[in-house]
């Protein structure tokens, strides 16, 4: 039984400088996301200084990212007090003249089993008398986080796992021989070609890394599988009849 190998120095040093890169990592991700904001939600110019934003415009960019990055990361980024941060949000609450709009959006997304996109909303609020523009709906929805959660069709596979057990690990990733035909192995290698795809199934021999037998089909299926075997055992065959 092999002895489980110590952690040196050397190894933590390393574990610590991963996380540190990760963590700077994160944290020019957060200065490029509030850099978009500013630009995207402030209409801010792109050489904006962000030290000078009011505390108003800090908390509309905190408002974008929060669902993103933790409240406390984006506050000591943007330089406002988590206080100030309320109480910006609650300011701007109070200031909203989309404030029974934006309930009704709200109560629109949620009761269509948070489906609908701002155009879906925007269609019952115009049929209702409500003249707004589709880019205040989208507006509204992005403040609340009203984002459609889409369910992405999985790819069709068609394999099955295992169906049967699996052999025995004999080679133990010892691919090392000292004869020919002592130890072989075998893959399937799929490649394009002008009228599709194409699959590979060679015998290699680990003596010299020489194929002992290949066939070459369209489908990846057991005959192409069994007709290489049976070509690599027919070589077995021959050599020893020739006394090789």
């Amino acid at each position: 039984m092999k002895k489980a190998k110590k952690t040196t120095p050397s190894d933590l040093q390393a574990v610590d400088n991963i996380e540190d890169l990760k963590e700077k990592m994160l944290d020019m991700q957060m200065e490029i996301d509030i850099l978009k904001e500013t630009i995207h939600v402030l209409k801010k110019d792109p050489g904006v200084d962000q030290t000078v934003l009011r505390n108003r415009e800090k908390a509309v960019i905190i408002g974008a990212l929060k669902n993103k990055y933790s409240l406390p990361k984006l506050c000591f980024k943007l330089e406002i007090p988590g206080s100030s941060y309320y109480y910006q949000k609650a300011a701007l609450r109070a200031d909203d003249k989309y404030r029974e709009l934006r309930s009704r959006i709200i109560k629109a997304f949620q009761d269509n089993g948070c489906v609908y996109g701002y155009r879906k909303i925007h269609q019952p609020l115009r049929q209702k008398g409500t003249i707004v523009s589709e880019k205040i709906v989208r507006r509204i929805m992005k403040e609340e986080s009203l984002v459609v959660k889409i369910r992405r069709r999985r790819k069709y596979n068609s394999y099955q796992g295992e169906l049967s057990m699996a052999p025995e690990n004999l080679f133990n990733r010892d691919f090392h021989a000292d004869k020919p035909n002592e130890k072989w192995l075998t893959d399937i290698t799929e490649f394009s070609i002008p009228s599709g795809k194409g699959y590979l199934s060679p015998v290699i021999d680990c003596f010299d890394g020489m194929p002992v037998s290949w066939r070459m089909e369209v489908s990846p299926n057991g005959n192409l599988v069994n007709a290489m075997l049976r070509d690599a055992v027919n070589t077995l065959i021959v050599s020893r009849s020739a006394g090789l």
